[in-house]
């Protein structure tokens, strides 16, 4: 997120309540190879819903990081948001959390058996890092990283079970096993380090990889797994990319969507071929933040942090085009 967001995030929102209003859908105005755009939950933006990760149940619905309000959320078929948690701020109400000055609940990832991993940053040694919530549990920490982190973006490796994490603030991408433990330094330098606010953000592993946005930079880095599990020498996959948040792979090979925040973009980029915007304002993006891929269905979160508008969440359907 960038650098004018931060007095957004500096909204009080302790003891906000979480609303819904009426599903709505927009007019036909994706670019293929995306169709059929339509709203499908509106979040209560002034109660401080600003969905920052999505991540999709086998069933379609969907789980969300509320950044402002602190919570981890479900949205349910028929738009509905059910609050999971709500994260406890810290003794000075967050002012101490680097980057926005506001505790966040950021990333989000779902494991088979329906538990959901989240990271928390609080500027707080007892409650920044890794978080579980088990179904009908109460939030557990799994792993604790610096309190001078701010903690981003969160990607499961499907093969190991690791967790990866990037630290925005300090520009580093973090490592965790698959039960929690230790947090260990994996990646980190320059490219991933930020400019004048947020460096490293999304995050995803990815054919061997993992990849990561870089905000301020405006890249997309790849980082290859070598066989000790260390980081291999990364590179820039792409650039020129205005604030870009979180990305999805469509499952075409290296093809991925990008979340571009302040244009209000979702952007295709195919190796290649030139960058094409498949989806913008006029399909109710507002400040877009998260983006999922579940087989023929994107869903993209926007946070209208600088527009005021609509925090909604989104999806639209996949086509077979490139």
């Amino acid at each position: 997120m960038p650098k004018h967001l931060v007095l957004q995030l500096a909204v009080t929102t302790a003891g906000a309540l979480i609303g819904l209003t009426a599903v709505s859908s927009t007019a036909e105005a994706a670019v293929p190879p995306l169709s059929h755009p339509r709203i499908v939950a509106h979040f209560d933006r002034p109660a401080g819903q600003v969905a920052e990760s999505v991540i999709v149940r086998p069933n379609g619905s969907a789980d969300v990081g509320l950044i402002l309000s602190r919570q981890v959320a479900h949205v349910t078929l028929g738009g509905r948001v059910e609050v999971l948690a709500t994260m406890p701020l810290p003794a000075d109400g967050g002012v101490n959390t680097p980057g926005p000055g506001s505790a966040a609940v950021t990333g989000i990832e779902r494991t088979g058996d329906g538990s959901l991993y989240f990271l928390y940053s609080a500027g707080d040694a007892s409650l920044t890092g890794l978080w579980k919530l088990r179904p009908g549990g109460k939030p557990e920490r799994v792993a604790a990283l610096p309190a001078a982190s701010f903690l981003n973006g969160l990607a499961r490796d499907d093969r190991t079970g690791d967790f990866y994490i990037t630290d925005s603030t300090q520009g580093r991408v973090w490592r965790v096993g698959s039960h929690g433990g230790t947090a260990t330094l994996w990646a980190a330098g320059e490219d991933f380090a930020p400019t004048h606010f947020f460096g490293a953000n999304g995050v995803k592993v990815h054919n061997g990889a993992v990849w990561v946005s870089n905000l301020d930079r405006g890249t997309i880095l790849r980082i290859p797994q070598t066989e000790k599990g260390t980081a291999g020498p990364h590179q820039v996959m792409a650039s020129g990319l205005d604030s870009v948040d979180d990305f999805a792979f469509t499952g075409r090979g290296d093809q991925l969507l990008a979340a571009l925040n302040i244009p209000s973009e979702v952007v295709l980029i195919t190796p290649g071929k030139a960058n094409r915007i498949v989806l913008d304002e006029s399909d109710g993006l507002q400040n877009t933040t998260a983006l999922a891929v579940d087989g023929e269905t994107v869903y993209v979160a926007s946070g209208a942090l600088t527009t005021g508008g609509d925090a909604n969440l989104l999806t639209a359907h996949l086509g077979h085009h490139d």
